[in-house]
């Protein structure tokens, strides 16, 4: 038990800082767009590279710096290209939340978006494959660790996603919308030059 509150507390930690992935999520979630499947993309993507660094792989990522070098270059041009594309809505305006109303885009261009932000992310791969991996190695019952640390990221995409749903009355204005697109796109772009500045 004790592993997995480590685990669960460490987990939620490291994803609760609002970054690319986040800031889409809170996106999808203000516009009801394909709620459920995004969060669980996002959820099972941590899954994913949580099991993979408890697994002990967390030593490939330092052992072929070219491919953190490609991914990190690949992720910063995502992110730029994203950021853009986001400021450019906040410019244009005009974008309103209507519960249960408007085109909320398709699946698979979301899925897409998702995976991308996720995949692409090398402080991803940082946080969960790195160091949620050598952490985990400081306890007995590593499964029970990284049990935790899964359920910290199904807890945290789904709790941003659907209690998006809160904020929806101050997001039938366009002004909210056109200040969250400002602060996705300049989040993105941060995040990017940081990446390319590593």
């Amino acid at each position: 038990m004790q592993a997995a509150v480590a685990g669960f507390a460490l987990g939620f930690s490291l994803i609760l800082a609002i970054g690319a992935q986040n800031a889409f999520v809170l996106r999808q979630g203000l516009r009801n767009g394909h709620v459920f499947a995004v969060c669980l993309t996002c959820a099972l993507s941590d899954a994913v590279l949580i099991a993979t660094g408890v697994a002990g792989f967390g030593a490939l990522v330092t052992a072929a710096p070219g491919l953190e070098t490609a991914m990190r270059i690949g992720g910063a041009g995502f992110l730029i290209w994203y950021g853009a594309r986001t400021l450019r809505a906040a410019w244009i305006g005009g974008e309103v939340l209507e519960a249960g109303l408007g085109d909320a885009g398709g699946l698979r261009p979301a899925l897409l978006t998702c995976l991308t932000l996720t995949w692409l992310n090398p402080h991803v791969y940082l946080d969960t494959v790195v160091l949620l991996g050598a952490v985990s190695a400081q306890y007995a019952d590593r499964l029970a660790f990284a049990l935790g640390a899964m359920t910290a990221s199904f807890v945290f995409f789904f709790g941003l996603g659907y209690g998006a749903r809160f904020l929806a009355p101050l997001f039938r204005r366009p002004a909210s919308w056109r200040v969250l697109d400002v602060v996705v796109g300049l989040t993105m772009w941060a995040i990017a030059a940081k990446l390319l500045l590593m």
